[in-house]
């Protein structure tokens, strides 16, 4: 179980010692200041662990103006450490407050007598170039020593000249005259024209200068046709194209010449790669000409190495908008079959090729241009790709080498495509995987059951009839407790929960515990039983973790396991509703309630500082508030038997003129329960805004939940409380949003069928009848019926971000408030760092950071008088963009009414798509406006019954002098 921690407990960093920034800056500089070099050199290489630690401006300026000092004063050793340490540190130079001071030092060594010292000093500035692209003496600098007669010193110039070519304008129009004389100049030796030609590619800051660079380097490629300066030069002039875009068709067109002309092996190679960068980065620019005369290079080509690397240019293509262009008929021509182009026929041709990768490639494409060209009669294309993919997987599953299952991942990966896009070709790819997976290689078997579930989570395409080969399976598998068995115990089980849509039966379960008890250890077991919490097999989830409860070593995990057993246990008490038993659902729900409360306290119990579990706390206090609600709303429709409307309930309405009041107190039961129901909606999406990190699956289970509330809530009001003025539009479900998961599809049947049922109800009966509440009490008892999915965010996070904001003015003591004159504004500055974990964006970026600032009057001092509401508070929001994960704003407040003020700085964040999610944190600070001296002088005065004139004058006076 030990596994576990990772994922559970996030990056704690235990085991070190903790100091605060200054502290940790004062131990490197006791290094630093050390009279042994290689205690120097300790304190130096610990300098971006201290960056990364504590990123704010105030603390990296201090260290890098004490790293620039060691540059001056320190050997050639010590500057070479400090060069590492600034590059390795990009991302934090611009926070450096002395800029000026800080070049100062470094550019001081540039005067040195010795070489290896200024290229030192050469390769520093230039990886400074981002915070001072425009220093004329830096570019002075670099221009000389390009001329410098040491080799050391010139390769270090042409570093620092491409790092601030790519950074400024004014030096990439000036030096780019001096690159081409040194280039041309028959001194300058091969070899230091091979490294000066590719500071060309950073040409592109206006159209003539790319331009000229372009002629330039056109001529270097008929001037020099060997390999070597052929292969740089071409390279440079892709990379240069695709920075400037309007180049990109010529140099496709270029690029395919070669490949085309060139007889060299390496200068095809380098064609082919640079082709592929060009169609990652602009597919729309590649005409039906290019991808043609690419196809017919590739028919023609003996060599498979190179047929490899064009097929895989074309795979790129067959998966963007480039292959609509190649299939769309030019007006005036005749349209052909699919089957008579080129890139069809190579792509067949391939899809049996002896070498692996090519027939990979072969059937990417065929089932690219199946999935992306559905308007065309493809029908035969679909069984070249199903029968290419199909003896691919036997070719790969017998071998167990990584290349045949980074082939293997290819094809597995058609197939899952295939299978979204053309439904009707999954039931044979499902068979073909099942037949297959009998014979394969243990590496090739977990791949293939990672395939098997994709594909039946889109689609319900494994059924019971397939569960007897499965689990024969499962007793053959397990012999031995190595990783890969281990791994395909878990990946088998879940195939398994996928193909059983219903419960487990007792001879399924047997069979996995019986092979679990075998072979596997404790991380497995909880693997598995995370999965069949995921798909909603709660019975078999529950035994799994009570067998887990004593294998852990920690508290804190027998508290989470604990707590993951009374969920699936409380879940499982709700698997056995009927409808029309109302009295029976009551006591489920009850039950289910019980095992919920306990699991909530022991998921309190879990949590600690490092891992709060918030997500976790909030998703399970929600699902109690709804059961709660659900069994209230239960109990709502039986009061209508149990206390039916009185006699003279219709007097009431009519005197009242409320129609609703003849139906006696189930009418305002029945609107509390709606709001009820609105209100859980409304945290339901707060819990959907706070959670930044989740990956698709579990948000859209949270949208899920939402949906069945508001569900709830509209048929309630449709059904009683106001039947008239109900609509249907809103919340009728789109049928072409593709389904993701077995639990979404049997979620969405219910809705569709609670609303057909509420719609049939609607304005025929008036209410309340039975008819109603029966339709209320099987519409929650159709929701409760589908088991609930604990999904992937639950109990891992893949992607981890937060916020850190420091605030300045700060006070020393947190509980101390920061004083201020009434008659000055507050400048509050929020600086703030972006943390990330080990896979940052993996599911969505930041694109910008909202900062909201509020400040309320916490407690008045001096003269109690009536304020106007509007100098009580400030609200104000900015918007920041990140910039290498760091912001800074300011705010400048008005607090003018004597007193404490309590400010209030809250951060949430907008993704690429501009979603705004309120990830936090939020920060508190105390400010205490003070009554200025000439006022509180004035005020005393008044008070004291003397004539304030002359203290008047004498401020005023003085006042006029200070502007000055």
């Amino acid at each position: 179980m030990a596994a576990g921690a990772k994922s559970f407990l996030a990056d704690a960093g235990y085991g070190e010692q903790e100091l605060d920034a200054n502290s940790a800056l004062m131990e490197l500089d006791k290094g630093l200041r050390s009279g042994k070099l290689g205690e120097q050199c300790e304190a130096v290489v610990r300098f971006p662990r201290l960056f990364q630690k504590y990123p704010f401006p105030i603390l990296i300026n201090s260290a890098f103006l004490k790293l620039a000092d060691v540059f001056r004063v320190g050997n050639n050793f010590l500057r070479l450490s400090v060069l590492k340490v600034t590059q390795q540190s990009e991302k934090h130079l611009e926070k450096i407050l002395n800029v000026d001071e800080f070049v100062k030092r470094v550019f001081s060594v540039i005067h040195s007598n010795d070489p290896v010292a200024r290229a030192i000093t050469l390769r520093m500035l230039g990886s400074m170039a981002s915070i001072i692209p425009e220093r004329k003496n830096a570019h002075h600098s670099i221009r000389q020593s390009l001329d410098s007669h040491d080799n050391v010193e010139v390769e270090a110039a042409i570093f620092a000249a491409a790092n601030f070519s790519a950074q400024s304008k004014d030096f990439a129009g000036g030096i780019c005259n001096k690159i081409s004389e040194m280039i041309q100049g028959l001194a300058t030796p091969v070899d230091l024209k091979l490294k000066l030609i590719p500071i060309l590619q950073h040409m592109h800051h206006d159209a003539s200068l790319a331009s000229s660079s372009r002629q330039l380097l056109q001529q270097l490629v008929t001037s020099y046709p060997s390999t070597k300066m052929v292969i740089v030069t071409l390279h440079t002039f892709t990379l240069l194209a695709a920075s400037s875009l309007v180049d990109i068709p010529k140099q496709i067109q270029l690029l395919l010449q070669y490949l085309k002309n060139d007889p060299r092996k390496a200068v095809k190679r380098l064609a082919i790669q640079d082709l592929k960068l060009l169609a990652n980065k602009t597919p729309h620019t590649w005409s039906r000409e290019n991808i043609q005369a690419l196809c017919e290079c590739a028919l023609q080509t003996p060599y498979d190495s190179l047929k490899l690397g064009m097929l895989s240019v074309l795979s790129t293509l067959s998966g963007t908008i480039a292959i609509k262009q190649y299939f769309s008929i030019a007006p005036g021509t005749t349209a052909t079959t699919a089957r008579s182009f080129d890139l069809v026929k190579l792509a067949q041709e391939c899809c049996y090729h002896n070498n692996r990768g090519i027939a990979a490639h072969g059937v990417r494409v065929l089932t690219n241009i199946s999935a992306s060209c559905q308007e065309k009669d493809l029908l035969a294309l679909e069984q070249d790709a199903v029968f290419g993919l199909e003896s691919l997987l036997v070719l790969c599953s017998q071998d167990s080498s990584p290349g045949a299952q980074a082939t293997l991942k290819i094809a597995l990966t058609c197939m899952v495509k295939l299978a979204k896009c053309r439904p009707h070709l999954s039931q044979s790819v499902v068979e073909s995987l099942l037949t297959q997976l009998h014979s394969a290689q243990d590496a090739a078997r977990i791949l293939m059951c990672h395939c098997l579930a994709a594909i039946a989570m889109q689609l319900p395409v494994l059924g019971d009839g397939m569960l007897g080969d499965l689990m024969d399976l499962y007793k053959v598998i397990g012999r031995s407790a190595t990783d890969k068995q281990q791994e395909l115990l878990v990946s088998l089980a879940t195939v398994i929960f996928v193909a059983s849509q219903k419960a487990l039966s007792s001879e399924v379960k047997n069979v996995i515990k019986q092979q679990l008890e075998n072979v596997s250890n404790g991380w497995t077991a909880y693997r598995i039983a995370r999965q069949a919490s995921r798909m909603g097999n709660h019975d078999m989830a529950r035994e799994l973790y009570q067998s887990l409860l004593t294998q852990v070593a920690s508290e804190h995990f027998y508290f989470w396991l604990n707590s993951l057993k009374e969920f699936s246990h409380a879940e499982q008490c709700l698997t056995g509703l009927q409808e029309e038993d109302y009295s029976s659902a009551l006591s489920c729900i009850a039950e289910s309630l019980k095992s919920y409360h306990k699991g909530i306290a022991s998921l309190t119990a879990a949590s600690t500082p490092l891992n709060p579990l918030s997500f976790q706390c909030g998703f399970v206090k929600l699902r109690i508030d709804v059961l709660q609600a659900f069994s209230q709303l239960i109990c709502t429709c039986n009061s209508l038997k149990t206390s039916p409307p009185p006699a003279i309930a219709t007097t009431i309405a009519m005197t009242s003129g409320n129609d609703l009041q003849r139906c006696g107190r189930i009418s305002t039961q029945m609107k509390l329960s709606m709001e009820e129901f609105r209100n859980l909606a409304t945290r339901y999406g707060d819990l959907y805004q706070s959670s930044f990190d989740a990956d698709s699956a579990t948000l859209r289970n949270v949208e899920l939940q939402q949906q069945s509330c508001l569900l709830i809530s509209h048929a309630v009001e449709a059904l009683i409380l106001d039947p008239e003025s109900a609509s249907f539009q809103e919340y009728t479900s789109s049928g072409a949003a593709h389904v993701e998961s077995e639990y979404e599809r049997r979620m969405m049947s219910v809705f569709n069928h609670v609303l057909e049922e509420v719609e049939s109800l609607n304005r025929k009966y008036a209410p309340v009848s039975y008819l109603h509440t029966t339709c209320l009490c099987n519409a929650v008892i159709a929701l409760l019926k589908v088991p609930l999915s604990f999904q992937r965010y639950f109990f891992q996070k893949l992607q981890s971000t937060s916020i850190k904001l420091a605030l300045s003015p700060s006070p020393r003591n947190p509980a101390e408030p920061i004083a201020v004159q009434n008659n000055q504004q507050l400048a509050l500055k929020v600086e703030g760092v972006v943390q990330h974990g080990s896979k940052p964006g993996l599911f969505r970026k930041i694109q910008s950071v909202c900062l909201n600032v509020s400040s309320t009057l916490q407690s008045k001092s001096g003269q109690d008088y009536k304020i106007p509401i509007d100098n009580m508070t400030n609200e104000m929001e900015q918007r920041v963009e990140p910039h290498n994960d760091y912001f800074s704003t300011q705010f400048l407040l008005n607090l003018s009414i004597l007193g404490t003020h309590n400010i209030t700085v809250e951060s949430s964040v907008k993704d690429l798509n501009g979603i705004v999610w309120k990830t936090g944190p939020k920060t508190t600070i105390f400010v205490k406006s003070l009554e200025d001296p000439y006022s509180q002088q004035v005020r005393l005065q008044q008070q004291q019954g003397q004539p304030p004139s002359q203290q008047q004058q004498q401020q005023q006076q003085r006042t006029a002098y200070s502007r000055f």
